[in-house]
């Protein structure tokens, strides 16, 4: 598995979607952003942990 970022870099790449009006829901993220997906999971145990801890939910 190629994760290119860490999890900070994830957190702050979740935190500009969501301030930018783009749409956090999972289905989205993982077509738009499939690396942005990827590198959350390998970091956070779901996508739902992965926006609690970059405070969007």
């Amino acid at each position: 598995m190629d994760i290119t970022l860490d999890a900070d870099q994830v957190l702050a790449r979740i935190r500009q979607l969501h301030s930018e009006g783009n749409s956090v829901n999972k289905k989205q993220v993982k077509q738009k952003d499939p690396q942005l997906m990827r590198s959350a999971l390998f970091y956070f145990p779901s996508w739902e942990h992965a926006l609690k801890n970059a405070e969007i939910m």
